[in-house]
């Protein structure tokens, strides 16, 4: 099976940022800019060459570019990047060889290191389910493409969108709900630069009222549930700047927004 990297990003100058990421293999970009443009590029990786379509396009969101990237996708595995993502040596090997390994799965989430995650979240390969997505981030998430035909980002999710997080949640949530197998395997395919983040701002109001919007995007029966759990196990993150109490009332403020849409 061949693979493709789905870069999701902003403003690049052209395609050859995706050697500051270590990318080695066929690549889509998606880069969100004043531009448009669409073209097909052989790409010189200084090990070998890789296919390139480089996409510039003057919408924003990340959820919508994540969804562009899945549409014009042609490889039988993906899987989503950012910008501050530099993959390992043989990543590719990695990923194929999971996929081989379980191959009635039809995502499988790989570990990332990242400055506030330096483990992996299950120390064994597993099977997730409803509790465990809720750890993972975006570019941990590779896929069948042909297994996810239908399933998308929900475009009011994620950074340049209304509710600016939660994005990879609700797309994992989906793809539990219409029957996808999901795979962990805690293996490092990548890690996350130690940069500023360009929209996470900490866990103000505006974020509580993502989480619980979030929370009533991946289940309408649980949500409330969903809010209560995060609000306890996460209060010592957050209680130095809002108290538990306004946390909550205004992830239900989000869930009842997202509802009344």
């Amino acid at each position: 099976m061949n693979m493709q990297v789905l870069l999701s990003a902003m403003y690049l100058e052209d395609e050859n940022y995706i050697d500051t990421l270590n990318i080695k293999t066929d690549c889509l970009v998606i880069n969100q800019c004043d531009r448009e443009c669409d073209k097909k590029i052989r790409h010189d990786t200084g090990e070998a060459s890789c296919d390139v379509r480089y996409i510039e396009t003057r919408q924003r969101g990340l959820s919508k570019s994540r969804n562009m990237a899945m549409d014009e996708a042609s490889a039988d595995i993906c899987i989503f990047c950012d910008n501050d993502v530099e993959y390992v040596k043989g990543y590719d090997r990695i990923i194929k060889d999971a996929f081989d390994r379980y191959d009635d799965a039809d995502v499988i989430v790989f570990f990332i290191k990242r400055p506030e995650r330096t483990k992996p979240v299950f120390s064994k390969p597993g099977r997730m389910g409803y509790l465990s997505v809720l750890k993972i981030f975006s570019p941990e998430i590779a896929f069948l493409r042909k297994n996810l035909s239908g399933i998308r980002f929900d475009e009011d999710f994620g950074a340049g969108a209304k509710y600016y997080m939660g994005e990879e949640n609700i797309f994992l949530y989906d793809c539990l709900k219409k029957g996808k197998k999901i795979m962990y395997v805690p293996t490092m395919i990548a890690c996350v630069r130690d940069e500023p983040s360009t929209w996470y701002q900490g866990m103000d109001e505006r974020f509580f009222v993502s989480r619980g919007a979030g929370y009533e995007a991946m289940s309408r029966w649980f949500s409330l549930i969903l809010i209560l759990q995060f609000a306890i196990r996460k209060r010592k993150m957050y209680t130095d700047r809002i108290s538990t109490k306004r946390a909550v009332a205004k992830m239900l403020e989000g869930r009842r927004e997202y509802r009344r849409r």
